[in-house]
């Protein structure tokens, strides 16, 4: 019986050993993923495609200007709503409670308001009939317009309180469709805490990054085409509206927005876009190659690029030595070592091996 236990042990041994190569051997390999750029010419013919994110050009973020527990919450993501709708309330305790002895003292002061103008008009008669010093019918004066003084007070704090309470509601600002929901019923919020969010505007717009090496091509008006990977087939035509004058410190590019010219309700919030820019031909005659100055590494051994090649099924990184010439608005020109039409790597070339397998990003 031992023996055979021993038998079985081994068995499972040897399987299980067998199990793991087999998993060592079919481990997925991973490729580096790379950004990159044909090499051109200087003020040749470029048309450049960046990724961007669709969005309508009016985004309101709902919250309520108070504090308390939700009890009304009819709000659902891809609802339609209509301006002045009513989309939520809070319980309103602690508002309500002020409110009420905002009630109280405009009631008191109210009181004293009118007491006080019985004692004026007493008084008055009696300094009249000279029964009354001009001191006690001052006196009375001084008084009676303290206690206005008062009820006016007491009255716009009524109001105040009244607008505490109404801010313990949500009516929609404008007509649009509802992109997100972050509360739920019975759920306690503070001012100013996002509830939910309304796409409210009529047109679609792209927000994406250009980087530096042809942020200057870029103009207010200028025509661009727009593609989603999600609607296959079809383009629409947009329209360049913003380009930042500064770059973004977190993606090193220059934000610029364009707006859809022939938007469809296909196209929906937060979709991924590709933007094509026809720079046009500037300069046909013009043979001098340019780089973008992000594409240049610098080495003991001089000036450098990665050349994207192919190796029967798959695609490597070559370290490739070059010699650059003066710094242009579109790159650096190259004297020699590169032609047109090769790929090189734009980013990441402190962490490139030469040789090393990678993907086209």
């Amino acid at each position: 019986m031992k023996h055979g236990l021993k038998i079985f042990s081994l068995v499972l041994t040897t399987l299980l050993l067998f199990a793991c190569n087999n998993e060592e051997k079919v481990a997925e390999k991973l490729i580096r993923p790379v950004k990159y750029q044909e090499i051109g010419y200087l003020g040749g013919e470029k048309i450049r495609s960046f990724s961007g994110t669709a969005e309508t050009d009016k985004i309101i973020n709902l919250s309520f200007r108070n504090t308390g527990m939700i009890t009304q919450f009819d709000i659902k993501l891809g609802q339609k709503v209509k301006r002045g709708q009513l989309l939520a309330k809070l319980d309103n305790v602690q508002s309500r409670l002020a409110y009420e002895q905002a009630i109280t003292q405009l009631n008191s002061a109210e009181s004293q308001m009118n007491t006080a103008k019985l004692s004026l008009n007493r008084t008055r008669s009696l300094f009249e009939k000279g029964s009354a010093s001009l001191s006690d019918f001052e006196s009375a004066k001084n008084a009676y317009k303290t206690a206005q003084e008062s009820f006016q007070s007491a009255k716009r704090g009524v109001g105040i309180q009244q607008d505490q309470i109404n801010y313990g509601y949500i009516y929609a600002p404008e007509d649009g469709v509802i992109a997100s929901v972050n509360s739920e019923i019975d759920e306690t919020v503070s001012p100013g805490q996002a509830v939910a969010t309304l796409n409210a505007g009529s047109d679609m717009e792209i927000t994406l990054g250009i980087p530096e090496s042809v942020i200057n091509g870029v103009k207010e008006n200028m025509n661009v085409d727009v593609d989603f990977a999600s609607l296959p087939g079809k383009e629409f035509k947009a329209s360049v509206t913003e380009v930042s004058p500064a770059v973004d410190a977190n993606s090193a590019t220059y934000p610029v927005r364009v707006r859809v010219t022939n938007p469809s309700e296909e196209i929906k919030s937060g979709m991924a876009a590709n933007v094509t820019f026809d720079f046009g031909k500037r300069n046909g005659t013009n043979t001098t190659l340019v780089i973008p100055a992000n594409a240049v590494g610098e080495d003991s051994n001089g000036r450098f690029v990665f050349l994207i090649e192919t190796d029967g099924d798959h695609l490597k990184v070559k370290k490739h030595g070059v010699d650059i010439g003066n710094l242009t608005s579109e790159g650096f020109e190259v004297k020699s070592g590169l032609s047109a039409g090769q790929k090189i790597a734009t980013a990441g070339l402190q962490t490139l091996l030469d040789g090393q397998e990678v993907k086209l990003q």
